[in-house]
């Protein structure tokens, strides 16, 4: 089997380099649940222990482990980090969008 195989670097958002419509947001809610997962794994946490420490179900820390972040809102997400006794600082960058070309008349 001889497959030629490009690399391709990415920009730092995989949600944007596959074009999804939100993708800061997706990113951003990766991000938090990446958190989420180093906390529980750094307290040797299950996710029944989290319910009893948090109050939030066992079955959201389930979906956290498991990437399934659809059903979970940014706030959301940064609610289960404060009641982990985490403490959030976020910054935000606003940049204008680069112009795209225009594709050419025919």
């Amino acid at each position: 089997m001889n497959d030629d195989f490009g690399v391709v670097r990415g920009k730092g958002n995989v949600f944007r380099d596959f074009g999804y419509a939100n993708a800061d947001a997706e990113h951003l809610k990766a991000v938090l649940a990446a958190q989420i997962i180093k906390v529980l794994d750094a307290r040797k946490m299950t996710v029944r222990k989290a319910e009893d420490a948090t109050g939030i179900a066992a079955a959201d820390f389930s979906r956290i482990r498991r990437a399934k972040l659809d059903r979970f809102t940014i706030d959301r997400l940064m609610t289960v980090l404060g009641r982990l006794d985490q403490k959030l600082e976020i910054e935000v960058t606003v940049r204008a969008k680069a112009a795209r070309a225009s594709p050419p008349l025919r």
